[in-house]
């Protein structure tokens, strides 16, 4: 596939390299010569040093033969002028833009191809505002992912000795949990990918990824450790963008206190939010921090724009006694380091904006799709079309299906129903498909294995 990526910042970067590596023709526009000289010496893809929005200097970069344009760059107008020009110019198939303000999203008919001519939106606030809030409903979670319309959850939890099921085989949660059916979907154990069977065994520090009626979940996730209380009390530091919209999305449900440094800007954030409790003060206040008794915070998320801040705040809130932190972190070289050691989540914005992206990417009829374990590894909620003659997919039962190896199938969602895939579960034409492909190098076979035959059509 030929895409032209507006904007070679986080978002854009981030989405370069994950397609570059899969055999599509990738072309970066960015006024930033240096950053696209990095991307250029390090992978295999054009660039093009320009403003974004300029009909020359999309030509430049052969957006007349491109299937898709995807303008990410910081500024709304350049992104919706940019999809604009490559509809009414150059015809292109599909223009995804990414949209900050608040205000366009509100008006979400302007961007219908009769108007402004994008396709997709895709707004990275929004995206991470709804991830951590996510983190904050399942306290235990290391990530917790959306699938059939919030029907099924993906979540993945670290196994810690106590849990009912650590050191025992998997094929007794049915037995511990006779009422409900899960799947375990993938066991990363120091960092290897195992397959699950029935005769697994649970080990301590084990991150388990497993599928589930979102009703079912909290009981599936106390067999993996001891039951945590769930959460009560959130601390959040920046209300920028993502901390403000957390913060009105948390405060009905939760007793929410935000910290900001700028003093005529928190008391507008006051004035906005409901009851959120708005206070004026550094992010790395040790003694703001013992005066709002962030000892007693059930979750810390540290939002600022700055991810040195954002560490150091996360650090000492965990240090001072908060029980769950989470710093967002803009560098991903920083997110492998800190991931998993005191601070329990953190969190890449443009990693956690890449699923929505790779939606429309992916070959095949894709609901949804996540991008999990920094990138490595790919959660797809697939629509399979077809009949029994033109699927290697429809009219057969799980255990006649040649998955690729490490990929597994662990729900679907048929019409309003949802169904936890077993060996003797046959899939049927319209199915939703939740796969997890451990290694995102399985992903073409996987596409694959979608494909439907000639003769359907």
């Amino acid at each position: 596939m030929k895409i032209v990526i507006l904007g070679a910042g986080q978002v854009g970067a981030n989405l370069a390299v994950s397609l570059v590596s899969e055999a599509n023709d990738i072309t970066v526009i960015d006024l930033d010569s240096e950053k696209l000289a990095w991307l250029q010496d390090h992978y295999d893809l054009r660039t093009v040093q320009g403003h974004a929005s300029y009909p020359s200097v999309l030509a430049q970069a052969g957006i007349e033969n491109a299937d898709m344009l995807v303008a990410v760059t910081q500024n709304d107008e350049t992104n919706i002028v940019a999809c604009k020009i490559a509809s009414t110019l150059f015809h292109v198939p599909t223009k995804i833009a990414r949209i900050r303000s608040a205000d366009y999203m509100s008006h979400s008919s302007l961007f219908d191809a009769d108007n402004l001519g994008v396709d997709h939106i895709i707004s990275p606030e929004g995206e991470v505002t709804t991830y951590i809030k996510r983190l904050v409903d399942y306290p235990e979670a290391l990530q917790v992912l959306d699938f059939a319309e919030g029907r099924i959850r993906l979540v993945a939890v670290r196994a810690l000795k106590g849990g009912p099921l650590v050191g025992h085989q998997l094929q007794e949660l049915r037995r511990h949990l006779p009422a409900l059916d899960a799947r375990v979907a993938a066991i990363f154990r120091r960092g290897t990918s195992i397959k699950p069977s029935g005769g697994t065994v649970i080990e301590n520090g084990d991150e388990v990824f497993f599928l589930a009626a979102t009703e079912n979940i909290r009981a599936v996730m106390k067999e993996m450790r001891n039951a945590d209380k769930s959460a009560r009390r959130v601390m959040i530091v920046g209300g920028g963008n993502i901390g403000s919209r957390l913060a009105a999305a948390l405060e009905l449900d939760y007793e929410v206190k935000l910290i900001d440094h700028n003093k005529a800007y928190a008391e507008k954030l006051a004035e906005r939010l409901k009851s959120t409790l708005v206070l004026v003060g550094d992010a790395t206040d040790e003694e703001l921090f013992t005066q709002e008794n962030v000892e007693d915070m059930d979750v810390f998320c540290a939002l600022t724009n700055d991810d040195e801040d954002n560490i150091m705040a996360a650090l000492l809130a965990k240090r001072m006694g908060a029980k769950k932190v989470i710093a967002l972190i803009n560098r991903t070289s920083y997110v492998d380091l800190l991931q998993g050691g005191e601070i329990d989540v953190a969190l890449s914005p443009a990693q956690a904006t890449i699923g929505p992206l790779l939606t429309h990417i992916r070959r095949g009829d894709m609901a949804a799709v996540h991008s999990l374990r920094r990138g490595a590894a790919e959660a797809l909620e697939v629509v399979v079309h077809g009949d029994k003659r033109s699927s290697r997919l429809i009219g057969r039962r799980l255990d006649e299906i040649d998955l690729p190896e490490g990929v597994s199938l662990g729900a679907l969602l048929r019409g309003e129903r949802v169904i936890i895939v077993h060996h003797d579960t046959v899939i049927e034409a319209e199915d939703h498909l939740i796969f997890f492909v451990p290694n995102k190098r399985m992903l073409p076979k996987v596409e694959q294995l979608l494909q439907v035959g000639l003769g359907f059509f």
